[in-house]
């Protein structure tokens, strides 16, 4: 949703099927900014959309980050996060996986961990049984459809001010 949400901020191309997945590539132009051009060029982004099992999104990000070469810092993941109450968005560079298998296998196909992540809350479901769990990341969100659009657009403008470097993660 937060990919959706920037692609169309950022009026990018339609995405096409590569690397496992679709993918939508431009310039992270801010909308609301209007034109700078004193500034320079907006940064080039191509938002992937993985079109592998969540647990095996690495299969998608690695072979993409090879072919844009991207240095690792430069790779932004969005993913969802239980261990933050919902609606609550979080940056940063680096750190433990948490468990989230689909980071682990993201870990494994870039060589490392030290990519730029934006959390989105999702909070945890009363019980710790790995089913009910993973029911609950999967299933559609059960919050009120105009908290869950504000989520959306928060974990949006955090990608926008990282990739535009008004927030280092």
């Amino acid at each position: 949703m937060v990919a959706d949400a920037l692609a169309e901020r950022w009026h990018l191309a339609r995405p096409r099927a590569r690397f496992r997945g679709l993918i939508a590539e431009g310039r992270a132009e801010d909308p609301a900014a209007g034109p700078t051009p004193s500034l320079g060029p907006s940064p080039r982004v191509a938002v992937l959309w993985p079109q592998t099992y969540m647990n095996d999104a690495g299969r998608s990000v690695g072979p993409a980050r090879g072919a844009l070469k991207l240095p690792l810092e430069r790779v932004l993941v969005v993913h969802d996060e239980i261990d933050i109450p919902f609606g609550e968005v979080r940056a940063r560079l680096g750190g433990g996986l948490a468990g989230h298998n689909g980071l682990k296998s993201i870990r494994r196909e870039l060589g490392g961990a030290d990519f730029v992540r934006v959390r989105v809350g999702v909070g945890r479901p009363a019980s710790s049984d790995p089913e009910i769990v993973s029911s609950h990341v999967l299933a559609r969100f059960r919050e009120d459809p105009d908290e869950v659009r504000d989520l959306v657009q928060r974990a949006a403008d955090q990608v926008q001010r990282i990739v535009l470097g008004e927030d280092p993660a």
